[in-house]
């Protein structure tokens, strides 16, 4: 007797009535953080990415602008800001994270001679955060982080009656990010890899009517 098939039926159910089904989610554990530009002075980072152990996901605000008009109000979008992200590190016995992280803090500031670079490009550096699939070392999606430095760095704490390991919490400032595809065999290829996840035309008609709204 063959088994009765009920999977089609879950999901929620589209206009037309038929099942939407349910397609595979990311998991938050499957992920990987690469620091580029020689952060610290260095780009040697692998140690950082095998004991990351929490990485937020970036966050993007734009503020309003108000256009004020008879009776009423118009919004359009004005300048945009980049949360900062904040990457939590598993602290190793042999002191390999502190002292990277360390070197970047001194990158930015000399805090023994008090001096500190000419430009932000002699100290800042660039990450990425990958979504992993689980079967390979491709990714299915990428933030690249441009521009970052260290803004703050938390170096944990020490604790008689605690059993948790010592960790290094660093917030990362950042001027730009790029949301892309990765290249993951798995993933829907609608969109070639490194290709922005919203594609739009940018071209401009000048000679089209501009209004607010």
């Amino acid at each position: 007797m063959a088994l009765t098939k009920t999977k089609d039926k879950f999901g929620v159910t589209l206009g037309d009535g038929s099942p939407g089904g349910i397609l595979m989610p990311k998991l938050k554990f499957r992920f990987r953080v690469q620091f580029y530009n020689n952060f610290g002075g260095t780009d040697k980072q692998t140690v950082l990415t095998q004991n990351v152990q929490n990485v937020t996901r970036p966050k993007l605000t734009h503020e309003e602008v108000i256009v004020e008009s008879y009776n009423s109000k118009i919004y359009v979008s004005g300048k945009h800001t980049w949360d900062p992200v904040t990457i939590i590190i598993r602290d190793d016995i042999h002191n390999s994270v502190a002292r990277k992280v360390g070197q970047q803090v001194q990158k930015q500031l000399d805090h023994y001679n008090q001096v500190s670079h000419v430009a932000g490009s002699d100290y800042k550096f660039d990450a990425k955060i990958e979504i992993l699939d689980g079967s390979h070392a491709d990714s299915t999606e990428v933030w690249e982080l441009e521009g970052c430095f260290i803004q703050n760095v938390d170096y944990s704490d020490s604790d008689y009656s605690a059993n948790d390991h010592v960790t290094v919490t660093m917030t990362l400032r950042f001027d730009n990010a790029q949301h892309t595809v990765g290249e993951g065999d798995n993933q829907s290829h609608e969109l070639e890899p490194s290709d922005p996840f919203t594609v739009a035309d940018h071209s401009t008609n000048l000679n089209a009517p501009t209004r607010v709204q």
